[in-house]
Parts: structure tokens; C-alpha cells; sequence
């Protein structure tokens, strides 16, 4: 259930994330954790304003998972070949 106010904006105080490699919820607590946003250009260069978001948790990369884990995100998502 999410709260949200009048104006449907999202009034939550925390909004639980999960790492894309393993889905399980990465803990607020989690400092080793990391959220990348690449965003999408065009054929100049030019960025366009949308972005595509990775989070991958703390438990992956103190386990040495994380390089492999982008990898397989990046190379499933078209952004790697």
C-alpha cells in the first residue's frame, strides 16, 4: 500500500528498493549499495532526458557478483553488446 496524498504524489517517508541481480530488498542501512542511472542519448550525443536506473546491493558486491551482474543487466537491457 502506498501512501499518497490528494494530488497522487507519493508522500511515503522510505520506499524500499531491491537489487536487480538478486531481487531481494536492499536494507536501509545498506551503505555498500549502489544506484546507477545511465542516461539515454541520441545518435549526436545529445542526452534526451530519460534515463535507465540499476541498483545492485551491498551483499553482491562484497561478494565480488557485482561486475558480472552489470554485465548481464547492461547486456539484457541492450546497453552493452
Amino acid at each position: 500500500a502506498i501512501m499518497q496524498s490528494e494530488d497522487n504524489k507519493v508522500v511515503d517517508l522510505y520506499i524500499p528498493r531491491k537489487c536487480e541481480a538478486t531481487n531481494k530488498l536492499i536494507h536501509p542501512t545498506d551503505h555498500a549499495s549502489v544506484h546507477i542511472n545511465i542516461a539515454q542519448v541520441d545518435a549526436n550525443g545529445v542526452i534526451t532526458g530519460s534515463s535507465d536506473s540499476i541498483t545492485i546491493g551491498g551483499y553482491m558486491r562484497r561478494r565480488g557478483y557485482a561486475d558480472c551482474a552489470l554485465n548481464r543487466l547492461f547486456h539484457d537491457r541492450k546497453l552493452l553488446s
